[in-house]
């Protein structure tokens, strides 16, 4: 496990550092991936798993980030932004909107999509031949304009 190996080492770093913001980012991290490993039992957690767990956590932060936004809460925006830098570390690097485009591209021709309600099996296999390295959102977006 490459990716717990890190955040241990990295949590270590930040008790050492005593960087509290990072430290706390960390814990939660790896109290996420602990509970997720305990749902799967008995199965080992695979890497991808732990990735899913890194996704969700930044979804949440940007939503958490949005909602703060709105109500004027300053603060909170500050200290969820902190921790979304912290774990953004931990997720491959993301593809840009043209590269996702490229991407869309490619796969509406290969499955012949012609409207909105192919658009399942296109995000489908995006999302598979991305490999988690673009954003859900960005990826139906485009692929709404695309097929619209």
């Amino acid at each position: 496990m490459e990716i717990r190996e890190k955040i241990t080492a990295d949590i270590k770093a930040a008790m050492i550092a005593k960087e509290s913001i990072k430290l706390g980012a960390l814990r939660m991290l790896q109290a996420a991936i602990k509970n997720r490993e305990i749902e799967l039992r008995p199965n080992a957690i695979t890497g991808e798993e732990v990735m899913g767990v890194v996704k969700k956590l930044v979804k949440q932060r940007k939503e958490s980030i949005d909602q703060f936004q709105q109500a004027g809460r300053q603060d909170l925006v500050d200290q969820e932004t902190a921790e979304l830098k912290v774990l953004e570390v931990y997720l491959p690097a993301q593809m840009s909107r043209e590269q996702i485009e490229a991407l869309v591209t490619e796969v509406i021709a290969a499955l012949g999509a012609k409207t909105v309600k192919d658009m399942g099996p296109v995000m489908k296999e995006v999302i598979a031949k991305s490999g988690g390295a673009a954003d859900n959102k960005v990826v139906s977006e485009v692929i709404k304009s695309k097929l619209a």
